[in-house]
């Protein structure tokens, strides 16, 4: 197919270009009815921001430009089926365990997963089977699981519906996938991939390559956090049965909008087309430019930037902030220029090096020479050992979701949360993986993680400023 169309983006500016007369909805009226003193920033978006008309096709029953801007990325990232998702890689993951599983079935789940998977699992009432993943004492953190692990699993619950793996982790670490994928195929079950952070893996080297090109069944890609997509714009390409194809596309019209938004669309055919065009020599000019931000980086006195290996996504940066510095410190100094990090942890700060060279150098230099003039190395504050965080490689959750939903629950301090089971998840945030799971026993090691993670100032997505237990746990 020829990579170079923009199918659906030409569809919508052509349109728009003709200066329509609106008496449909949107409300805003091609832009016409809206407050003067913000016009500026949304005119020009406002005029593509239109709804199924004639000529414009229909997400959930595409039969023109969108039908044709999907097919053209299924050919790029080598799917048979690709689907555009304005909710985000969330509802493409809700979509497809939805369609994999059913009250009761048992799936098989990489417990450092995204909070999206975990809901899903929820909303279809199956029976998770939860693979710890590896401390991995390199970088300083948890990364996948093992292929033992994998393996014992799938022997164990040979009744398993599905596998769901997350492949890279937020750092941009990727693992043998492969291998695991070939071995769960043998049980003739498939592999459900949550690739957020990989859309570019599609480019080849010097990238990983992508599940899909390993064997997934089905994955799932955020178009906007690599690519050139608007926030919420992401991809679930399908390599499987058309039974499947098809129970997917029945729950991404029950989960998405039904009236979903053009331009978010627009852009994931932009972003298609922008990584199908990338050349060698664009490649070359990145790469260059990751290497030249590193060494600006490593004369920072404050952190040590971890190395680059085949296993780590280019575009990732993870800087490691070295004992007796405050890391809230480092990066209040970094956002005073106007710099800011996609994540904070309680000793690391990951930056994400974007498609392009790079061309705030000299801001960059100006931050690090201000932050090692600055910042000076204080006491050193005590740690604590999360390697034990996931002391069982196989684990089912203490209570299945349908027992938890005919409990009544109650908000205690977190030291009184102790061997009692959890009625809300408790996420880090960045990234989204739960570190307490709603119908998981927490432990001391939970509570003494919680309250360092607050003490470093890391923010938790939690209800209360305790833990929500259920009464009759």
């Amino acid at each position: 197919m020829n990579q170079n169309k923009l199918p659906l983006y030409s569809t919508v500016h052509q349109f728009a270009s003709n200066d329509p007369v609106s008496f449909h909805v949107p409300g805003h009226k091609n832009g016409r009815i809206f407050p003067e003193h913000v016009q500026e920033d949304f005119r020009q978006i406002l005029r593509l921001d239109v709804t199924e008309l004639s000529g414009l096709d229909d997400l959930h029953a595409p039969a023109g430009a969108i039908k044709e801007a999907q097919q053209l990325a299924a050919d790029f990232f080598q799917a048979d089926d690709t689907f555009f998702l304005v909710g985000g890689s969330t509802a493409g993951n809700l979509a497809m365990i939805l369609a994999c599983c059913h009250p009761g079935d048992k799936v098989i789940v990489q417990r450092n997963s995204h909070k999206s998977i975990f809901h899903a699992l929820e909303l279809s009432g199956a029976k998770p089977v939860f693979l710890a993943p590896e401390y991995d004492k390199q970088v300083g953190r948890f990364t996948s699981p093992s292929l033992e692990t994998v393996k014992a699993s799938l022997k164990q619950h040979r009744d398993a519906k599905a596998v769901v793996l997350t492949y890279p982790d937020y750092f941009g670490k990727t693992y043998q996938i492969k291998r695991m994928i070939d071995w769960i195929h043998t049980y003739h079950i498939p592999v459900l991939v949550d690739e957020a952070h990989g859309v570019h893996f599609s480019l080849g080297e010097p990238f990983p390559p992508s599940a899909l090109h390993l064997g997934a069944d089905v994955v799932v890609q955020s178009a906007h956090k690599t690519a050139p997509a608007m926030t919420q714009s992401s991809y679930l390409h399908i390599k499987s049965s058309s039974a499947l194809r098809d129970k997917i596309a029945y729950y991404l019209q029950m989960l998405q909008s039904s009236s979903p938004s053009y331009p978010l669309m627009a852009s994931l055919d932009i972003a298609r087309y922008f990584l199908a065009t990338r050349t060698k020599e664009n490649l070359r000019r990145i790469e260059c430019s990751i290497r030249n931000v590193r060494a600006l980086l490593e004369k920072c006195i404050c952190w040590d930037v971890l190395p680059h290996t085949d296993e780590n996504d280019l575009l990732k940066i993870t800087l490691h902030v070295k004992p007796g510095f405050s890391i809230q410190e480092v990066v209040a100094s970094l956002e005073e220029s106007s710099i800011f990090p996609e994540l904070t942890t309680d000793n690391q700060i990951l930056l994400v090096h974007g498609l392009a060279s790079y061309e705030n150098v000299n801001r960059l230099k100006k931050a690090i020479k201000r932050i090692n003039e600055r910042l000076k190395k204080g006491e050193i504050r005590a740690t604590i050992d999360i390697s034990e965080l996931f002391p069982k490689s196989i684990k089912e959750l203490a209570l299945s979701y349908q027992e938890m939903n005919q409990l009544t629950y109650t908000d205690v301090p977190l030291e009184k949360g102790i061997g009692k089971i959890a009625a809300e998840s408790i996420i880090p945030y960045p990234p989204g993986i739960p570190l307490v799971l709603k119908g998981e026993e927490i432990t001391e090691t939970h509570l003494f993680t919680i309250n360092y993670l607050l003490q470093q100032g890391v923010k938790l997505q939690q209800r209360t400023q305790g833990i929500r237990i259920y009464s009759d746990s």
